[in-house]
């Protein structure tokens, strides 16, 4: 990236879940655009790595390694991204979890997981940033969910539970700030080729998804980064409450 101006210039991004995946796609998809990015996630390594490419790049982050079901971590983490670079214009809640598989043999740790990474998790991050979103020239939440939530398939139940919670989150959200000039979208990503399946427990269900992703052409990071950065692009007077992104080989 050159010191050329971005349609993000000025603009301070925080965004969850960023050392692989989506997460790391849409913060080096950010910073590119001109946006100065914050990096939370656990895996401290990983986001220094990401943090050093995006600097080698032209770009501005920081890495805070974070654990976002850990309440106190999660205002450490915002308040050092304040603190760095003087507030919050867009928050990416991107962590989460996929642990599928059918209810008679889930563990009900997985479970609890999912529930306090994709859907408690999105909650404390959002609730710890809105004064600094709110403080700023019209804010920004992102929060992605799936679209297993149209048309949950078998094994995905709670993975979908707790991806149709941030959509009603989000939802109730928009409408409490929409008068301080806060936008909130959702987006949907489709079938794309992260880790994410490297962490399913139920042999079963990781092969079968391992063998679904390879079937079609899925998404990458860069494809769901793109829609992230297209509402966060949008004028201030335009609102994308929502955005569907599915691989088109998925029918």
């Amino acid at each position: 990236m050159d010191d050329a101006t971005g349609e993000l210039d000025g603009t301070v991004a925080l965004v969850t879940g960023a050392s692989s995946g989506i997460g790391a796609a849409t913060a080096e998809t950010l910073a590119a655009a001109g946006a100065d990015v914050a990096l939370a996630a656990r895996r401290a390594d990983r986001l220094e790595t990401l943090a050093t490419a995006i600097e080698n790049d032209g770009g501005t982050a920081l890495a805070i390694p974070t654990d976002v079901t850990d309440r106190a971590a999660v205002e450490e983490m915002i308040a050092r991204t304040t603190e760095a670079f003087g507030g919050i214009d867009a928050l990416v809640n991107n962590a989460g979890v996929m642990l599928p598989a059918p209810v008679e043999r889930a563990d009900r740790d997985d479970w609890r997981q999912m529930v306090e990474v994709n859907l408690l998790g999105t909650m404390t991050v959002t609730r710890a940033a809105l004064p600094a979103l709110r403080a700023g020239d019209g804010g920004h939440v992102v929060a992605l969910s799936s679209d297993a939530i149209q048309s949950p398939s078998a094994r995905f139940g709670a993975y979908a539970a707790t991806k149709a919670g941030v959509v009603a989150f989000a939802d109730s959200l928009r409408a409490e700030v929409a008068d301080d000039g806060v936008r909130v979208t959702v987006v949907e990503p489709g079938v794309t080729d992260t880790e994410l399946p490297d962490r399913i427990t139920d042999e079963g269900t990781k092969a079968d998804v391992e063998t679904l992703v390879a079937s079609m052409r899925a998404l990458d990071g860069e494809d769901v980064a793109a829609a992230v950065q297209y509402a966060l692009t949008r004028p201030a007077h335009v609102s994308v409450d929502q955005l569907t992104v599915r691989p088109t080989d998925a029918g």
